[in-house]
C-alpha cells in the first residue's frame, strides 16, 4: 500500500513537472492578437488524469499553478483562467475514458475535452482576462477594434463597434483559437499518450517485481 502511494506520488510529480515546463514555453500564433499565447501545458495534465484519474489530473493542475504563480507577469489573472480551463479540462475527459477505457473512448474524450475546453476560455476571456487586459494595459473598446480588424476573418462581421467588439472578439479570436490549440493538444495525447502509458506501467510491473523478491 504504502509503495503504490509513494508511485502515485512520483508520478504526479512527474507530469506537474513536465507541465510546469511546457507552462513557460509560450509563442504567438498570428494573425492573432499577441496576448493569445500557445502553450501546451495541458498535455501532461490530459496524459497523467487518463493515466491516474479525475482527482490525480485536477491535483497536476493546482500543482503546476501553485508552482508557477510567484512568476506572475498577470496578477494571478492568466494563471487562475489557465487552473480553470486544465480543472474543467481534465475533470471531464479522464472521468469518461476512465468510464470508457478503450480507444474510441480515448477519441470521445478528448472530441468532449476540446469542447468543454473552448467553452471555458470563452467563460475566462469574457470575464477575466479581456476586462483585465483592457483595465491594466489601458485598452479601450476603440484598441481592441482595432486589434481585431487586423484578423483577416473578420471581415465577415459587416460592422464592429463599441456595442458588438466583445462578441466578435469571442467568435473571432478566441473560439478558433482555443479551438486549434485544444485540438493540437488532443491530437498529440493521442498519438504519444499509449507509449507514455507504457513506460509507466513497465515501471510499476518491475518495482513489483523487486518488491517480490
Amino acid at each position: 500500500m504504502r509503495k503504490n502511494k509513494i508511485l502515485l506520488i512520483a508520478k504526479i510529480a512527474i507530469f506537474t513537472a513536465l507541465s510546469t515546463v511546457l507552462y513557460f514555453i509560450r509563442f504567438p500564433l498570428p494573425p492573432f492578437p499577441s496576448f493569445l499565447e500557445v502553450q501546451f501545458s495541458n498535455l501532461p495534465v490530459i496524459i497523467g488524469g487518463f493515466i491516474m484519474g479525475p482527482i490525480e489530473g485536477v491535483a497536476i493542475v493546482l500543482l503546476r499553478t501553485i508552482i508557477v504563480l510567484p512568476f506572475s507577469t498577470t496578477q494571478y489573472v492568466g494563471e487562475l483562467a489557465d487552473l480553470l480551463i486544465g480543472v474543467f479540462v481534465v475533470l471531464i475527459v479522464s472521468f469518461i475514458y476512465k468510464k470508457v477505457n478503450t480507444k474510441k473512448g480515448g477519441v470521445l474524450s478528448l472530441g468532449i475535452g476540446i469542447i468543454v475546453w473552448t467553452l471555458s476560455a470563452i467563460f475566462s476571456n469574457r470575464v477575466i482576462l479581456l476586462p483585465y487586459y483592457m483595465k491594466v494595459y489601458g485598452l479601450s473598446a476603440d484598441n481592441l477594434i482595432d486589434i481585431l480588424k487586423v484578423i483577416p476573418w473578420v471581415k465577415i462581421f459587416k460592422t464592429i463597434d463599441s456595442s458588438n467588439y466583445m462578441r466578435v472578439y469571442i467568435l473571432a479570436c478566441v473560439i478558433p483559437f482555443n479551438i486549434v490549440v485544444s485540438t493540437l493538444v488532443s491530437t498529440i495525447t493521442f498519438i504519444v499518450y499509449k507509449k507514455v502509458s507504457n513506460v509507466f506501467h513497465k515501471f510499476e510491473e518491475k518495482s513489483e517485481e523487486k518488491e517480490g523478491l
